[in-house]
């Protein structure tokens, strides 16, 4: 049972697959105690598969944006300013009751 060699990105595409098919299996809570440990299992080797893929996509990457074997630069120039963050502002202290024949104790009701 061989299986030709997909380019990463379809392999990482049918790792991730999988690993949503082992999901939803193990969350419908329909199979026994060893199947869930094997989906378990078949799940964490799938992550470990899917991080080697993504860590050589990076290695990749790195590659491509680098001069003469060093990284180059990122350009921040075009990347979006942070918002600066600004505080809240206290919540004001409660009135005090006014004291008793003051204007605000006279209520027409």
């Amino acid at each position: 049972m061989s299986k030709e060699k997909t380019p990463a990105r379809g392999k990482y595409g049918e790792v991730v697959s999988r690993l949503q098919e082992i999901v939803s299996q193990l969350e419908g809570g329909e199979l026994t105690l060893e199947d869930s440990i094997e989906r378990f299992q078949e799940g964490i080797r799938l992550v470990k598969e899917g991080e080697t893929i993504l860590a050589d996509a990076d290695k990749k990457i790195e590659q491509l944006l680098s001069e003469d074997g060093k990284t180059a630069p990122l350009k921040l120039s075009d990347a979006p300013t942070p918002v600066a963050t600004t505080s809240v502002a206290p919540a004001p202290a409660p009135k005090k009751p006014a004291p008793a024949g003051s204007e605000e104790d006279d209520v027409p009701f």
